[in-house]
């Protein structure tokens, strides 16, 4: 006789001992756990820690543990099962609240894109109608300063410059709105 078949032989009654009786209980119940274990887990480690899980709390209660196999195996079964629903409700709550972060952030990204995009355009509002035009259509609208200069009649070099003096002028209105808001 091996020692996992003495094991089985020995009646959990019979043993004294709590460490000797884990060990029965060990010898006697692990394969069938690790089993149900592997079938609700998606890795074999995870199989493992909730079966060392499961005798985990059997040795710290050691005396609510039944004796008898069909009894001591149904309540071991049912430590591991709400071991592993306390695992998934876990996971569950940390995934909702994950997505709940996610969705702050993203909240406040766009909260901070609206601000953003209402600053600039309050700045561009400042600007002259042409130099507006000429930084809308260059600059957000991606036509090239030939274009811009067509379209609104003037010359190149005229759009050139008030690009520039767009930009400059949009900048200092801009640092001196940042000003404001630290």
């Amino acid at each position: 006789m091996n020692g996992l078949n003495v094991a089985r032989a020995l009646s959990v009654a019979e043993v004294s001992d709590p460490t000797e009786r884990l060990g029965v209980l060990f010898d006697a119940h692990y394969e069938r756990l690790y089993r149900l274990a592997r079938r609700l887990t998606a890795s074999t480690d995870d199989a493992f820690d909730l079966v060392q899980e499961t005798f985990l709390k059997a040795a710290r209660s050691l005396k609510s543990v039944p004796v008898g196999s069909t009894d001591e195996e149904a309540w071991l079964v049912r430590v591991l099962i709400n071991t592993r629903r306390d695992q998934w409700r876990k996971t569950a709550t940390r995934n909702r609240h994950d997505s709940t972060a996610d969705v702050v952030a993203q909240s406040q990204n766009f909260e901070a894109s609206v601000i953003a995009k209402d600053t600039v355009w309050h700045a561009l509002d400042a600007l002259s109608p042409r130099r507006r035009a000429v930084v809308v259509m260059h600059e957000l609208e991606g036509l090239p300063i030939s274009t811009v200069a067509s379209l609104l009649g003037i010359s190149a070099i005229t759009a050139r410059w008030h690009l520039a003096k767009g930009k400059h002028d949009l900048a200092h209105m801009l640092k001196a709105r940042a000003g404001e808001t630290k």
